[in-house]
């Protein structure tokens, strides 16, 4: 079998540098000359997956088809290169250490003294071999998550280091992301941080192979030539990642950098051919170029922090571009909606979008803003939590049920309409009582959300605990809230709609984790396009 090769990603000088994109990009680019390119990540937090992290802590919370609970990074990867991730392409300190302990506790160890090196860093060499011995893929990029000359990254940069070794220079390189700031009192550019993140990096035994520089100004041909000879890369190996418009044009900007033509030298792999980026340039000019502008409001209770929401900002730029169309995302905290605010808080939207979300804070104000949308025509699109809204919404206001609530909010309500699954009503484990990864769903023909999706069954991703409770489904069918979506093999509503609204659809599930810059999700391209529709009545 062919010896995949590995591309290792190391970020210095300053955390949040965009390793997560130019790992992405790097994959594009060798995508698009016809290598099979995959990405993981390495987080060297303690937590066993981002489940449990709070998205003010984190940003959100990204779902494989797997049911992986993993990092917002491999949101990007997939977005990128249109192929699925999985539990394997994220790996966090908690779970290298939990796997070892229990290793240690079953006696695998046969009675040694287990260490962090050598257990700990097989264990993370394992896991960064895992997906190149599938045979799947001539290329695995490994990103580490957080700064070299952190503790906590040193088990990581060390197994980088036996994994060269290992492997031999030509089967493993080291990408290594820093900071090139400008100040504005000298008015330069200075390369010292730089200079010393790799000499950090050379102190664990790891020469950089290509340097990429953030940076907001242009780097000069000195300038590079000066990180070159002090950073003991090649001069071509030093890259510019100057600030870009959007995350999409870094591809472009890596190209005319020649990011990928200098990795494959480096991996004593041909170039094949130029890169094909001609479907993505095609969206980039449309997403550019748009001929209308709406405003979509994204009631929700953590909007503060923009990546909270990160893969639904990134669905609405997808189907923005499918529709040319610029969608200007209006955060509306739900906290400070009520009955009387609502009308002017919801004003001049031409959508509105009720967003995912856990626990009871700010759930009157999204029940508001869902009736806002359903008396006043329009457009609403309700996920996860959003849609259990619109059930609760429509069973308060349409039926009279005044209490009509969901378990998590009110355990005493007489119409619990959303509950948990009398199945998951004993774990105690938070994590364990998820509907995690990917379901099917039966579309029922005729409704919305079949001319929508244009096929009768589909599989899309989830992360929740309650349901829609099966025993009000007929009172609230007969009142005009259809049912669209069932799953086939629980039963359980996954869609709900109105007829006679512009366009008024809630999922159960996270359709905004399967859009992707070649296939944009069907429901936020048709959520545009029906917003479009309303405000140019």
């Amino acid at each position: 079998m062919k010896q995949t090769k590995y591309i290792f990603v190391t970020g210095g000088v300053s955390s949040s540098l965009g390793k997560g994109i130019i790992a992405a990009s790097l994959a594009k680019l060798l995508q698009a000359r016809g290598y099979r390119a995959t990405i993981q990540k390495f987080d060297p937090y303690i937590n066993v997956d981002p489940g449990t992290l709070n998205p003010y802590e984190h940003g959100e919370c990204y779902v494989t088809d797997d049911g992986a609970e993993t990092d917002l990074d491999l949101g990007h990867y997939e977005r990128f290169l249109n192929v699925p991730t999985s539990q394997a392409n994220n790996v966090t300190t908690g779970r290298v250490y939990l796997s070892v302990i229990e290793k240690e506790r079953r006696g695998e160890f046969l009675g040694k003294t287990v260490q962090v090196v050598p257990h700990i860093t097989n264990e993370i060499k394992e896991r960064m071999q895992q997906l190149g011995n599938t045979g799947d893929y001539d290329i695995v990029i490994t990103e580490i998550g957080g700064t070299v000359g952190d503790i906590e990254s040193l088990p990581y940069i060390e197994s980088v280091r036996q994994l060269i070794w290992d492997l031999g220079e030509s089967n493993a390189i080291v990408i290594h992301l820093t900071l090139v700031p400008y100040l504005a009192a000298a008015g330069e550019l200075k390369t010292k941080p730089t200079q010393h993140s790799v000499k950090t990096l050379m102190e664990s035994g790891i020469k950089a192979d290509i340097l990429v520089c953030r940076t907001e100004h242009e780097l000069s041909s000195d300038l590079k030539q000066k990180l070159a000879l002090f950073c003991n890369v090649k001069r071509e190996a030093v890259i510019q990642s100057i600030d870009a418009s959007t995350i999409y044009d870094v591809p472009n900007l890596m190209l005319e950098e020649g990011l990928d033509r200098v990795a494959l030298k480096k991996l004593d792999l041909e170039e094949k051919n130029t890169p094909d980026l001609q479907q993505w340039n095609e969206f980039l000019f449309r997403l550019k170029n748009p001929k209308h502008t709406i405003s979509i409001g994204l009631v929700g209770k953590y909007v503060e922090l923009q990546d909270s929401y990160k893969s639904i900002l990134e669905a609405f730029i997808h189907a923005g571009s499918a529709n040319e169309t610029k969608v200007n995302v209006v955060s509306i905290h739900s906290e400070y909606i009520d009955k009387e605010n609502a009308a002017e808080k919801l004003a001049g939207l031409d959508g509105i979008l009720v967003a995912p979300g856990f626990g009871g804070r700010g759930i009157e104000g999204k029940i508001e803003t869902v009736r806002y949308a359903r008396e006043n025509n329009i457009p609403f699109f309700g996920i996860c939590l959003g849609m259990q809204m619109a059930v609760i919404e429509y069973s308060r206001n349409v039926l009279g049920w005044s209490d009509a609530n969901s378990t998590e909010m009110n355990e005493h309500t007489t119409h619990p309409v959303i509950n948990i699954m009398e199945e998951q009503k004993n774990i105690t484990d938070k994590g364990g009582t998820m509907r995690l990864g990917s379901w099917k769903c039966d579309i029922k023909e005729g409704t919305l959300a079949y001319k929508i999706y244009g096929k009768s069954q589909i599989d899309e991703r989830h992360r929740h605990r309650y349901e829609f409770n099966s025993a009000y489904v007929a009172d609230l069918e007969k009142s005009g809230l259809k049912a669209s979506g069932i799953n086939p093999d629980t039963g359980l509503v996954e869609v709900i709609e109105i007829d006679n609204h512009p366009f008024f659809i809630g999922v159960q599930y996270h359709p905004e984790y399967k859009s992707t810059v070649a296939n944009p999700h069907p429901l936020f391209v048709n959520f545009v396009k029906a917003a479009v529709a309303k405000k140019s009545e």
